[in-house]
């Protein structure tokens, strides 16, 4: 198997590289147990100056990673530039606050003495995705590497150059060089990845159907998991809602990252009687975004990844229109090179359609009206997946009222949906299960032991 890195602004093929030997990939288990074994008894203070040495590094060199996302897979420079600081705040992050996420806690019991202690479970296998291909390893890596274990990467297979300056990066904070490796797998290779005894856990992020599969192989062999998944985020609008701020920010929401986020914005609730006001404001902002060449500084929608995703979320969209949606804005592919997709608006979408049922991954907005705020409640929990929501209305203890109704893993009031190393990151029903960031992030991959003294 081959890998290869694709422009998907121009089709041009960067560079190919070849899947990781079976004796190479036996050779880099076997040290990635070996130097954890060592890097869980450094002192955590140690780990976390390393930690700090990376943040260095990311924004040192952040602009090079920026190129490097926008060719690899059409992200816009500015937006990648925001993704390297943001890996760097997140190795800050756990280099300020990971050694007393895993200090000893007390818990006074019938002992003398008796505590818990987090000690690292060893190497953890990453299969991350292309969409934030620095910020979802960095995510996963800055906790789990500050606890104590290794990291084995298999990066999605259009990204590998992403894959091996992630590794660069560490190698180049003075992190052990055995301790973080980039791997090029086939999803059979990495299945026996999964069931290798040296492997103490998996985490994912993907799509709800790869979650469900290394779910099972995993299960197979009693590893830990944690799965982030798809989702389809509602932007519930209310009547009191300020029109302007919320359309300025559901565009945003929407676009961010060309529209390829799991927790974007993906259906606009939209309450009747603020219905056609909202709609109005929120096309005109989509029509005004710039499509282009993701190198080009004034581009804010690059291309989508691949080709084949791009033709996935243009049946998605004329599906939503054959079932009764109406097309406002966009739908139509762009003649010319690359995986490029315009800024697009459905409104009348309903149930039955899959602009309402399924992820749209791409830059593709559905609005969706509600009768009422116990309906846009309705409409919002109507859906397989659980990840992001936001809600807007002029009164934050109604919208805090409202985000207890919501089922999903984060709900933010007036406010973009977006993750934050200071607070835990997840899904619930087909977003998956387990947390990433903050304390509970790290402490998914480690050993939660009770030691009790007589």
């Amino acid at each position: 198997m081959s890998v290869r890195s694709i422009n998907p602004a121009t089709g041009e093929v960067l560079e190919t590289f070849q899947e990781t030997a079976a004796d190479e990939l036996a050779r880099i288990l076997e040290c990635a147990d070996a130097a954890s074994r060592e890097w869980c008894r450094t002192p955590a203070a140690e780990r976390a100056e390393r930690l700090r040495a990376a943040a260095r590094v990311l924004r040192e060199r952040k602009d090079t990673y920026a190129r490097t996302m926008a060719l690899e897979m059409g992200k816009p420079l500015a937006q990648g530039v925001a993704e390297a600081e943001k890996c760097a705040w997140v190795c800050d992050y756990y280099a300020d606050h990971g050694p007393a996420f895993l200090a000893d806690e007390p818990h006074p019991t019938d002992a003398s003495r008796s505590y818990v202690r987090f000690e690292a479970l060893g190497p953890v296998l990453a299969i991350m995705p292309w969409n934030f291909p620095f910020w979802q390893v960095f995510r996963f890596a800055a906790p789990a590497l500050v606890a104590g274990n290794a990291g084995i990467l298999k990066h999605a297979p259009n990204v590998p150059r992403c894959a091996l300056e992630i590794e660069t990066v560490f190698h180049d904070a003075g992190f052990p060089g055995d301790l973080f490796r980039a791997v090029f797998l086939s999803n059979e290779a990495a299945g026996a990845v999964i069931a290798d005894q040296r492997v103490r856990a998996v985490t994912l992020t993907g799509s709800d159907r790869a979650g469900s599969q290394v779910a099972e192989q995993a299960g197979r062999h009693l590893k830990k998991t944690v799965l982030e998944l798809g989702g389809s985020d509602p932007f519930i609008v209310l009547e009191d809602a300020d029109l302007d701020r919320a359309a300025t920010t559901a565009v945003e929401a929407r676009l961010i990252n060309s529209g390829q986020s799991c927790i974007a914005a993906k259906r606009f609730i939209v309450v009747e009687r603020v219905a056609e006001r909202f709609l109005e404001r929120f096309t005109s902002e989509m029509r005004a975004r710039r499509v282009g060449d993701p190198l080009d500084p004034a581009t804010q929608v690059g291309p989508q990844a691949r080709l084949d995703l791009r033709e996935n979320l243009h049946r998605q969209v004329q599906e939503s229109v054959k079932r009764g949606a109406r097309l406002v804005l966009g739908g139509e592919v762009p003649a010319g090179r690359g995986a490029f997709y315009p800024p697009t608006v459905l409104s009348a979408v309903e149930p039955g359609m899959p602009a309402f049922d399924e992820e749209t991954f791409g830059p593709v907005a559905a609005v969706i009206r509600a009768q009422d705020e116990a309906d846009a409640i309705r409409i919002a929990n109507a859906s397989p997946y659980g990840l992001g929501a936001s809600v807007w209305t002029a009164d934050s203890e109604r919208g805090e009222r409202i985000a207890r109704e919501i089922e999903a893993g984060s709900v933010f009031v007036n406010g973009l949906v977006r993750s934050d190393p200071r607070l835990p990151f997840g899904g619930v029903k087909r977003s998956g299960y387990g947390r990433e960031l903050s304390a509970y992030g790290l402490r998914e991959f480690v050993n939660i032991k009770t030691v009790w003294v007589a």
